[in-house]
């Protein structure tokens, strides 16, 4: 009988334990998620005030990021 109220309590212990990490790690993944998406509001509001100040900037940026756009005469 204390064997099994013994088992359980430590089969109990385990199971806090394995829940407290795992929910750690989603709330570390949910944080980390929502600071990415921070980051890249703050950028996509950068990117809009350089195209309202200089669009040629702007174009440059884009092209930096994301390649230049192929030419016609490269099809």
């Amino acid at each position: 009988m204390f064997r099994k109220i013994l088992g359980f309590a430590v089969l109990a212990v385990v199971a806090l334990v394995a829940l407290k990490l795992a929910f750690g790690l989603v709330g570390f993944l949910w944080g980390l998620a929502w600071v990415l998406l921070k980051l890249a509001l703050v950028g996509l509001v950068i990117y809009w005030v350089l195209t309202l100040v200089s669009p040629s900037t702007a174009r440059k940026v884009r092209e930096l990021i994301g390649g230049a756009p192929p030419h016609s005469t490269d099809i």
